[in-house]
């Protein structure tokens, strides 16, 4: 009837034909022309140019070789047919043009902001078809518990630009990461193990785990960064981030600094947001913000007219819906494929409507179409969408087979009314299907649509399955798998999974993420009955906790004090666990580095005993090191010795760091040198410093190396070796920018403004203030008499009476309130100094001297008392003293039996020659 006969001819009917001549068995070949229209949908192989029979010119052919990388729920509903694109002409030509401009070596912001269902992803999506060929499309989402998921949105991004699949192992991973960054500029080789920590591809020890968070996490960042802009060096790049309201500290940290830096490349960021995100990039000279506000009446009225045609019969409907809507366009979409799905509208041909306006039911919003769309679904296919919801925006086939529980051609037929009701699409993986919804409120409403119990099953189902499917690859799903259990009933995985998710994030530096889910981890304990093993699992995470908050906090707040004190706590109540030693020494470097030396102690003397009570020798080690240290810190220089000589006895080369990450023996010799000098043997002082800086060199571990030049320094600087401290300071500068040890790297800066002053520089006093600040950020108070007394010493030189007072003061309060008296002799000699300088009262500086004398003598502290007594004996000297003064230094100096050499015992043998002669 009418049907006609035909063969198709031409080009390309023949090219056709003839690539089947090319394809060997099995396989599929295609044109490049053909390439271009399916990629992204297909990873394709190319074959290279080819002879073709009846084609004068080779073509460049291509084999597909499977499904494609994920691609937008967009591209996916195009196959199917969207509503044809209206009303947003304005933005499409800015966005164009912005590209335009970052083509051009201008990078360019856009911000497109609006509510939901006003057509942010439609805008991208019509503007990606337009990209010219040559510009690198990166893209990224967050989904609506990405705030508690670090960096997800840039996981996602890296992934697609490495080209990493879900079933890649680590090896694998590794050399396309490798790969990528030598084809992009071999100069990136250094951002690697950021890029490879962060997407937790790390196949042995970890080389960033002494780095100082913070400096780890700028650097991970500056590492996007850089990769980034190189590849805008090769081809523009347009960027992506979708819903920005969602996304995390990290990710949002890395966004601050991108639009800090893409002025001058080929970059184009888009962003899409709701109206509630806040940002700071506004006064930005390359930013532009685009409001989708409602479409316009004819704009409305052409998407109903494309919805329902022009029939006059139906004016009224449009008129009704136009109203109802406000211009929403997924509003529009929404209830139009309400009226089809209730039969108020059909289509035969042309659109006619069934019943009458006044019996038609439209609920005020969006969220009331969809409701009630869902709710007019078939029980099963209700259900179904219902448990997609609950796995989130992306549902993989074989994880949601495994979650619905129902026979395969049931789902297949329920997945396909979905489809059709434009519920959700589909989408080919690389190795999978997966369903998407078509829009976050779809998911939203169906989700909310749940009675909680139920909501609660499916959420323990989904994280049951995601174990068994993805058991090879849990750490890719941590996130998600903390976040269905927390959202279950299951309390043991919700808690198990929540501390994964904590340690996770502390891998990749997001303390701050870390700290939530270990909180959340310890909080949903406390909903189980009172046991013993809650008791370790909590303690468990406590020692994580502590950690986390010290690198986000410093040791000084009120959290950690907190952390620490639950986790002895815990301890206590669990009957002295093998944990225990390491809570304690927890506690102990606590309050050792507040300078609550009492407390250290008490906690030292535990610690030795708890060691001794194990018979370990690694524990005595630690144990004799830490009290060695606490006697030393309260003055207590002879029985520090004895404990450091104990604790590098038990040293064992082969034994794995100490908790700290430091080498014990270089941690003890570093600690003994200073004992040694304060006792009165520099030159036994100046080889104990040497040893640990030899031992640490031949560890070559950063951490250690550092720690041992942190105390050589000050020895040098005590024996006046200040070429010596210039040197050091210099290559503890190197390293410490290097390995991001920050801690370390302030006190690089302290040694040299010291020697700077030492030598009449007064640049050199800004650089030992800003060593003092450094330790009141971090709360590092255990180092602060002897940057105070520097301070002072180097304010006196230079007049700066007030600065030198109160950094005295402070020294002298830390001594009395707080025990650390290492310094104590050397803090009362330079008020001495400080009362001859400013009021040239020689009565109450000689009180100052002699105080100063009487402190060291009690501490056995040689070296003070030969200061302190140098100067008592100029004072004397030049106050009619001179027999005195010959007397009182000639008594301490003649106590020495090395170190003459040193700038302390030269100075004197020089005073006690001139009062000799």
């Amino acid at each position: 009837g009418g049907h006609t006969e035909y063969s198709p001819v031409g080009h390309v009917a023949n090219l056709a034909a003839r690539m089947q001549t090319v394809a060997s068995a099995g396989s599929i070949v295609i044109t490049e022309e053909c390439g271009r229209l399916v990629e992204g949908y297909f990873s394709l192989r190319a074959l290279g140019p080819t002879e073709i029979k009846g084609i004068s010119a080779p073509i460049n052919v291509y084999e597909v070789i499977g499904p494609g990388a994920p691609r937008g729920h967009f591209e996916l509903a195009a196959q199917r047919g969207l509503t044809k694109f209206v009303g947003r002409d304005r933005e499409l030509a800015e966005l164009r043009r912005a590209l335009e401009l970052a083509i051009g070596g201008h990078g360019q912001i856009v911000a497109v902001v609006a509510d939901a269902g006003t057509g942010k992803s439609r805008l991208f999506h019509e503007f990606k078809a337009t990209i010219p060929t040559g510009c690198k499309l990166l893209e990224a989402y967050s989904v609506s518990y990405g705030k508690a998921s670090a960096w997800l949105p840039v996981l996602e991004l890296l992934r697609g630009y490495f080209d990493i699949a879900d079933n890649d192992d680590a090896a694998c991973r590794r050399k396309k990461v490798d790969a990528a960054l030598m084809a992009a500029d071999p100069a990136l080789e250094d951002t690697l193990p950021y890029l490879l920590s962060l997407l937790a591809i790390v196949e042995a020890a970890d080389p960033l785990a002494q780095m100082d968070p913070k400096i780890r996490r700028q650097r991970t960042l500056d590492g996007l960064k850089r990769v980034i802009l190189r590849e805008s060096l090769q081809q523009p790049v347009v960027i992506i981030f979708e819903d920005l309201h969602w996304i995390d500290e990290q990710t949002q940290a890395l966004l601050d600094l991108l639009t800090d830096s893409v002025a001058s490349s080929r970059v184009l960021l888009l962003f899409n947001y709701r109206p509630e995100y806040r940002h700071e990039w506004t006064n930005k000279s390359n930013y532009s913000q685009l409001r989708l506000d409602p479409l316009a009446t004819s704009e409305e009225t052409a998407m109903l007219s494309l919805l329902l045609g022009k029939n006059a019969a139906i004016q009224p409907v449009r008129r009704l819906i136009a109203e109802r809507t406000g211009g929403n366009p997924f509003f529009i979409e929404e209830i139009v494929q309400a009226l089809f799905d209730d039969g108020t509208l059909v289509r035969n041909g042309a659109v006619r409507v069934t019943r009458p306006l006044a019996e038609f039911r439209l609920p005020a919003t969006v969220q009331g179409i969809l409701a009630a769309r869902i709710d007019r679904l078939p029980a099963a296919q209700k259900d179904l969408l219902q448990t997609l919801a609950v796995i989130g925006r992306e549902s993989p086939m074989r994880l949601l087979a495994q979650v619905a529980s129902i026979a395969e051609t049931e789902l297949k037929r329920d997945l396909a009314i979905l489809r059709a009701g434009e519920f959700v699409y589909e989408q080919p993986t690389a190795t999978d299907v997966e369903y998407v919804f078509k829009h976050a409120l779809t998911q939203e409403v169906a989700y909310n649509s749940l009675l909680i119990e139920r909501r609660k099953q499916i959420h323990d189902c989904v994280g049951q399955s995601t174990e068994t499917i993805y058991a090879d690859q849990l750490d890719d799903h941590v996130a998600s798998l903390a976040h269905h259990y927390s959202h279950s009933d299951n309390s043991d995985k919700a808690i198990e999974y929540l501390g994964r998710a904590g340690q996770q994030a502390l891998g990749r530096s997001a303390h701050d993420q870390a700290i939530r889910n270990l909180n959340g981890a310890i909080e949903r304990l406390t909903t189980l009955p009172d046991s013993s093993d809650r008791k370790q699992r909590e303690l468990s995470f406590q020692m994580l906790l502590g950690p986390a908050l010290i690198a986000l906090t410093g040791w000084g707040t009120t959290e950690v004090e907190r952390t620490s004190a639950r986790a002895l706590e815990l301890c206590s109540a669990l009957g002295d666990p093998p944990e225990l030693f390491g809570v304690l020494y927890g506690w102990w470097s606590l309050r050792l580095i507040r300078a609550e030396m009492g407390a250290a102690h008490d906690a030292a003397f535990r610690l030795l005993a708890r060691a001794e009570e194990m018979h370990d020798r690694a524990m005595l080690q630690i144990a004799h090191g830490a009290v060695g240290i606490t006697l030393f810190h309260m003055g207590e220089s002879q029985r520090a010795a004895g404990h450091f000589r104990s604790a590098l006895s038990l040293d064992d080369p082969a034994r794995p760091l100490a908790p700290l990450g430091i080498d014990p023996a270089v941690s003890y010799l570093s600690y003994q040198s200073w004992v040694l000098w304060h006792l009165g043997y520099p030159e036994q002082a100046r080889k104990s410093a040497l040893d640990a800086v030899g031992k640490a060199q031949v560890l070559s571990h950063p951490h250690t190396t550092a720690f041992a030049n942190g105390y050589i320094a000050p020895m040098r600087v005590l024996r006046g070796e200040f070429d010596e401290v210039l040197k050091v300071a210099d290559a503890q500068h190197v390293l410490c920018s290097r390995y991001g040890l920050a801690d370390f790297l302030a006190g690089a800066a302290g040694f040299r403004g010291t020697v700077m002053a030492a030598r009449g520089q007064q640049e050199g006093i800004p650089l030992i203030e800003q060593w003092v600040a450094s330790g009141r950020t971090t709360g590092v108070k255990m180092v602060r008499p002897l940057e105070l007394c520097w301070l002072a010493e180097a304010a006196i030189a230079f007049n700066q009476f007030d600065k030198a007072s109160g950094a005295l003061a402070e020294a002298l309060t830390i001594a009395e309130s707080d025990s650390d008296r290492y310094c104590e002799a050397e803090t009362h000699r330079l008020r001495g100094e400080l009362l001859m300088k400013c009021q040239s009262n020689a009565i109450k500086a000689q009180a100052c001297f002699e105080r100063a004398i009487e402190v060291a003598r009690k501490q056995e502290a040689r070296s003070w008392e030969l200061r302190a007594t140098t100067s008592l004996a100029r004072l004397l000297r030049n106050s009619n003293g001179r027999d005195e003064a010959r007397t009182k230094l000639a008594q301490i100096y003649n106590w020495f039996t090395e170190g003459f050499d040193t700038a302390d015992l030269k100075g004197a043998k020089a005073l006690l020659d001139e009062l000799s002669a």
